[in-house]
């Protein structure tokens, strides 16, 4: 039995990777619609604040929050693609297990 294909899921893994390290270095590509537009709303609200001389600790707050969800997004995206890579490498050893005790010899 060949060994399983996991080179799909090792690129998106590769990949999810390369997306972590982006947002954490505060880099807008890897981030959804969604999460792009909060961090721009955030973004938006503590500039208003400073033109108006108040204080931007709310939005501060708000703007490390998002920045904090898209970590924890990738962070579980790559969990998931790590385990389901385990789940198929574990199948074909199974497989492979199975083939050789049910063999003659």
């Amino acid at each position: 039995m060949a060994k399983p294909n996991t080179s799909r899921l090792d690129r998106e893994i590769r990949q999810t990777e390369r997306k972590l390290k982006a947002v954490q270095e505060r880099e807008m590509w890897p981030l959804s619609g969604r999460e792009r537009r909060a961090v721009l709303r955030s973004l938006a609200g503590g500039s208003v604040r400073v033109v108006r001389g108040k204080s931007t600790t709310r939005a501060d707050r708000k703007l490390e929050s998002e920045w904090g969800a898209a970590e924890t997004r990738l962070s579980a995206e790559i969990t998931a693609l790590q385990s389901e890579r385990q789940r198929i490498v574990n199948e074909a050893a199974a497989a492979k297990a199975s083939k050789k005790s049910s063999g003659w010899w």
